[in-house]
């Protein structure tokens, strides 16, 4: 019995250490998705960026984030 906990323990641990991403990351990635996908023509131009690369990055999954936001 106590095999099989510590068994369960380590590969429990294993799949969290293999996952990239932090719940913080995650919810400021919905948010700024969520913040672009509002934002209207003039303010997109501020940022350069056009409506259809907005509209492409706010459709894109949370987990679909650059390398170096992964902490």
């Amino acid at each position: 019995m106590a095999l099989t906990d510590i068994t369960t323990r380590s590969t429990t641990l294993t799949a969290a250490a293999r996952h990239p991403f932090s719940l913080r990351t995650l919810l400021s990635v919905w948010k700024s998705r969520r913040a672009l996908a509002q934002l209207d023509d003039r303010a997109l131009d501020d940022i350069g960026v056009n409506a259809r690369q907005a509209a492409r990055e706010s459709a894109k999954p949370i987990w679909d984030v650059p390398a170096t936001w992964r902490t």
